[in-house]
Formats: C-alpha cells, sequence, structure tokens
C-alpha cells in the first residue's frame, strides 16, 4: 500500500474513525472486568482522592455518562473510546514534531496497533485512559516550547524576562502534567525526564521564572491526593510503597514476567521495532537527534527502567511500564520514515506495520471470541469429572462474563425466600474482595436496590472500607446473602465469615451457561445473624 504526502492527512482520519468505530463497539459488546467496575465505585462515591488512585478515572466516568445518568457498559467506558481517538492524533503530532508527517501516520499506525494502548487505554476504562491522554498531551507541548525557544534563540541574560505569551506552552504543559498525576502517581516520570532535558541540555533554562511558576502550577494539582492522604493517614503511599522495593531477593522469574507482559501489552511486532529503533538510534543510524527525541527518551526510559528495577525482588504488572514503552513508538515511526527516505513524495506502508495491526486484529478477535465461547480454553479442558466448587477455575475470560445470568438467578433465589419470610427485601450482599465486590455491586446489587458491603481488611476490601461507611456498615444481629462462584470459591465456612455469623446457611445452586457449555457454579447461602468477631 502506497501513500502520498498530500494524502496523509485523510488517511489519519479514516484510521482515528474505524479505529473508533471498533472499540466503540468492543466497549458495549462485554462486560466489566475486575478492575474496571472497581473504578465505578470512584464515580458512585466521588472524593478528593481514593486508596488506590488519584480521582481522574472517576470524575472521567462522571464526565462522559453525566454524572452516571447514563450507566452502561459504553457509556462508563465513552471516555476511553473518546480520549485513545484524541491520543492517536497527539502521537501523530508528536511523530510530526520528531521529523515529518510520515513519521507522524507511522506512530499513529504503531500506536493503534499496541494492545496496551488499543484496549487497555481505549476500550476498558482504567486510570491509564486518562493518563495517557494527559501525558502525551503534556508532551506535546513541552516539545513545542522547548523547540520554539531554541528558534527564537534568545540571549541569556534576557531569558529570564520572557513574556508569559512566550512560556504559554510550557505553563500549559505543566497543568496537564499535573492532571496526568491526578490520574496516576507514575505520571511524576514527566517531569523527572524535563528535569534531566533541562539540566543535560538546556541549563539556560533554570533562569526562567516560569519554569519554576509550571513546576508549582503542576504541584498545586496534587492537592486533591495530599487533602485525602492527610485525612486518612497517607494510607495510599503506604500501600503504594508495600507494592515495590529497592532491594530484596532476587528474583529473576519475576523479571522474565514483566519483560513477557511488556511484550504482549505493547504488541510483541511493535516491541521489537521499538527495540531495533533504538539501537539504530544510538548507533546514529537514525534520523538526526531532535528535541523530540532527547524529551521521549529521557521521559520513557526511567519510566521503564525504575519498573524492569522493581520486578527483579517484587511481583510487577506489564501496565506499570506500559506508558514509558508507548511513548517510544514515534522514535519507531521516524526510524522507519528514514528507511523510505525519498524526494517523490510517494511512501510505502511498511510490512512490519501491516502485520503488527493483522497482530493486533487476530488477538482481539481471538479474546473476544473465547471471552463470549470459552471455546478456546474447552479445547484444552479434561475430560476428567470436576468438582462443582471448581468448576471455572482459572478461567480469566469468567471476570468479563456470566454477571447478567447471575444477577438473574440469584434474584429468583431471593425473590423465593423474601416471599417466605426468610429474608427480607432490605437484606444486602457480603462480598470478600474488592473484586468481585465491586462486580456484583454493578451487576447484581444496585440493579435490584440492594445494598453490597465488603467483609475484610482494608487490603482486602479498599474503597469498600469507606463504601461500607457510607451505607450505614454492618448491622449486628441482621441476615445477608453471600454469592459464591466456583471459578473463584470460597469455603463458607472459612475463617472469613464463620466467626462474623451465627450460621452460614446454603440455599440453592445454579449453573451460568457459555455457548451451551456450564461455565461456572453459583452458590447462593443465607448469612444469619451478623455479630462483630472478637
Amino acid at each position: 500500500m502506497t501513500i502520498t504526502e498530500d494524502k496523509i492527512p485523510r488517511t489519519l482520519i479514516i484510521l482515528l474513525v474505524i479505529s473508533m468505530i471498533i472499540r466503540c463497539f468492543l466497549a458495549g459488546f462485554h462486560e466489566f472486568g475486575n478492575d474496571e467496575v472497581y473504578y465505578w465505585t470512584y464515580a458512585l462515591y466521588p472524593d478528593w482522592s481514593h486508596f488506590d488512585h488519584p480521582g481522574m478515572v472517576g470524575w472521567m466516568m462522571q464526565l462522559f455518562s453525566l454524572n452516571l445518568l447514563f450507566d452502561s457498559e459504553l457509556a462508563l467506558r465513552l471516555s476511553s473510546v473518546v480520549l485513545m481517538t484524541v491520543d492517536t492524533w497527539l502521537i501523530y503530532l508528536i511523530g510530526t514534531q520528531l521529523k515529518d508527517k510520515i513519521t507522524g501516520l507511522y506512530s499513529a499506525l504503531l500506536y493503534t496497533a499496541s494492545l496496551y494502548t488499543f484496549v487497555i487505554t481505549g476500550v476498558f476504562i482504567m486510570p491509564d485512559t486518562p493518563l495517557m491522554f494527559f501525558t502525551l498531551l503534556s508532551i506535546y507541548l513541552f516539545i513545542r516550547y522547548f523547540t520554539t525557544k531554541k528558534e527564537e534563540n534568545p540571549p541569556v541574560e534576557t531569558h529570564g524576562s520572557a513574556s508569559l505569551q512566550d512560556n504559554a506552552s510550557l505553563l500549559l504543559a505543566a497543568l496537564c502534567a499535573g492532571l496526568a498525576m491526578l490520574s496516576k502517581y507514575s505520571a511524576a516520570f514527566i517531569w523527572v525526564g524535563v528535569g534531566l532535558y533541562v539540566l543535560i541540555y538546556n541549563r539556560k533554562e533554570l533562569k526562567n521564572k516560569y519554569l519554576y511558576v509550571s513546576i508549582l502550577i503542576s504541584a498545586l494539582c496534587l492537592l486533591p491526593i495530599l487533602i485525602w492522604n492527610l485525612q486518612n493517614d497517607f494510607i495510599s503511599f503506604t500501600f503504594h510503597g508495600d507494592r515495590v522495593s529497592l532491594w530484596g531477593k532476587l528474583r529473576l522469574d519475576y523479571l522474565g514476567i514483566e519483560l513477557a507482559g511488556e511484550l504482549l501489552y505493547n504488541n510483541p511486532i511493535v516491541y521489537i521495532l521499538i527495540i531495533i529503533a533504538l539501537i539504530a538510534f544510538f548507533r546514529k543510524k537514525h534520523a538526526p537527534e531532535t528535541i523530540g527525541s532527547r524529551l521521549l527518551l529521557l521521559i520513557a526510559l526511567p519510566w521503564i527502567g525504575i519498573f524492569v528495577y522493581f520486578s527483579l525482588t517484587r511481583s510487577t504488572l506489564p501496565h506499570w511500564s506500559a506508558p514509558g514503552v508507548s511513548l517510544l513508538i514515534p522514535i519507531a515511526g521516524a526510524y522507519l520514515a528514514t528507511k523510505q527516505e525519498n524526494m517523490t513524495g510517494i511512501y510505502r506502508i511498511p510490512v512490519v506495520i501491516v502485520a503488527a495491526l493483522l497482530l493486533l486484529t487476530v488477538s482481539v478477535g481471538l479474546g473476544c471470541f473465547e471471552i463470549k465461547t470459552g471455546r478456546i480454553q474447552a479445547c484444552f479442558a479434561s475430560d476428567k469429572a470436576m468438582e462443582m466448587t471448581s468448576v471455572g477455575k482459572g478461567d480469566v475470560t469468567l471476570d468479563m462474563y456470566g454477571w447478567d445470568q447471575m444477577r438473574e438467578g440469584f434474584a429468583a433465589v431471593r425473590d423465593s425466600l423474601v416471599a417466605t419470610n426468610e429474608m427480607q427485601a432490605d437484606d444486602g450482599i457480603i462480598a470478600l474482595k474488592w473484586f468481585p465486590a465491586a462486580n456484583m455491586d454493578y451487576y447484581i446489587a444496585t440493579p435490584l436496590g440492594m445494598k453490597l458491603y465488603a467483609l475484610g481488611g482494608l487490603n482486602q476490601i479498599h474503597k469498600y472500607y469507606w463504601i461500607n461507611q457510607y451505607r450505614g456498615g454492618l448491622q449486628e444481629g441482621r441476615n445477608y446473602w453471600f454469592i459464591n462462584q466456583s471459578y473463584n470459591y470460597y469455603e463458607p465456612n472459612g475463617w472469613y465469615l464463620q466467626p462474623y455469623f451465627e450460621h452460614v446457611i446454603p440455599v440453592d445452586t445454579f449453573p451460568i451457561y457459555r455457548s451451551g457449555r456450564i461455565a461456572e457454579y453459583i452458590f447462593v447461602y443465607k448469612l444469619e445473624g451478623y455479630q462483630c468477631a472478637n
């Protein structure tokens, strides 16, 4: 496939439209995963900040759903669909700043091909959605600011007295960086990279008073986080501090999982291309080094490096470092553009980009197929009889399947016991962890007009520690429901339930079907006589 330079903008628009339509369909076609539906509680109970993350993801859900007036999966994921479309345009603009329009288009295509950007930030509603939007917007503005300053080349002695208008991009970039940190703490790497750039390449900027104003603007954006943590004994920082460590016993298995996760999350073809582009860049076999490439590298490499370092001793998650990998995509776009230098203005879409997009398409298609049918895993399932309490165990696709069926089955059981006065209509539901507490809250309790409470320690129930209080707390002597799933089974007479209730009574069992097969079993219990454990 070839393209002329004047057709690049139209090609970009076609990409944005097709991508948005596909992701809009995916957003409305699937039930929420555990993390997504948990962040719904941020919008349901907004606060200055939250136990796990700052509040931006909840505010985005409120904004795009009109404060939960529309609360379907599509409405709550709409910010992801819209913002990832804007992200793709921003990565195009960053690519053009690095080199030219074809670099921008290649960058946009590679960005679309990443599973992390296309699905995790572009379909799912996660803190990464606003994180990537504000990060890319901030970086674009920083590049524009430093590039403009270099072109103007003001004398050192007058640099510090530059006007507010001259520094508008800097101040806006700082605001966006602050909003990125209000999305996820790791956005602090934006300022790490900018600080390194100033110290290494542009020390005269240290005389610019607006640089310090911009730092203050970003700091002011963090006030909601500070206020909430002051009110809650800095519990959020303690929680995240416990998830990482600067030293410990070397665990190469954790490192392997981190690197494999980076490879898969960012699309293996895109990831390997980025590595090749970086090698070529540092060997000077690349497009000329620019302000944009310097900034991207100084932000992205520390972002990736710190989580790779943490993975040497602690278990990490691939999406922690994925934003840093995504920021290197324009470097890969510039590498591909350099290899196609020509004077004709006619460019070919590289085979590696086509392959990356095809791999994404196949991966997403297979993922959707498996979630809806479970047939792939069924091909490898043993014919050996399985205990009912183990059916579906290990099948992560059940995180996003069966919740509507579960509500219908539970509603029938509930209605029968309420009709015989064995339970009351206002008896609540008990869950034992933040997941599946949020799933049951969104798909079962809220539609049925019930209250759900989470039982357990703060590290197990997270925001539900506060939600329990908002809902009046568990009442001494009251009866509650407990819904147990075979794929995530809890022994009902275990220590997490038995000490809190006089009786744990099994009531009913029903299956969840997928593609004509039983995907899991649901066990319903009546919990009689709540009592505070000694």
